[in-house]
């Protein structure tokens, strides 16, 4: 089994209407940064995640989930 980690970044963020550009601001990244996190092309730094999560008020817990998948479905 393979631990994959899935984000909802977009969601949250856009419940806030929040653009890409107005959370990469307050996180002190670019656009790109956060496209390519909610994309899952990229895993943020301990540090990003947690100022996402404070930037977006959620707990970290809710904002990224890990799930266990077959070998075969990664």
């Amino acid at each position: 089994m393979v631990y994959k980690v899935k984000n909802y970044i977009k969601e949250y963020r856009e419940k806030k209407g929040m653009s890409q550009g107005n959370l990469a601001e307050l996180c002190n990244v670019s656009r790109q940064t956060i496209n390519a996190i909610e994309n899952n092309k990229y895993d943020p730094s301990l540090q990003l995640a947690f100022d996402i999560a404070e930037k977006l008020r959620v707990r970290i817990d809710k904002l990224f989930i890990s799930k266990g998948v077959e070998k075969s479905e990664y």
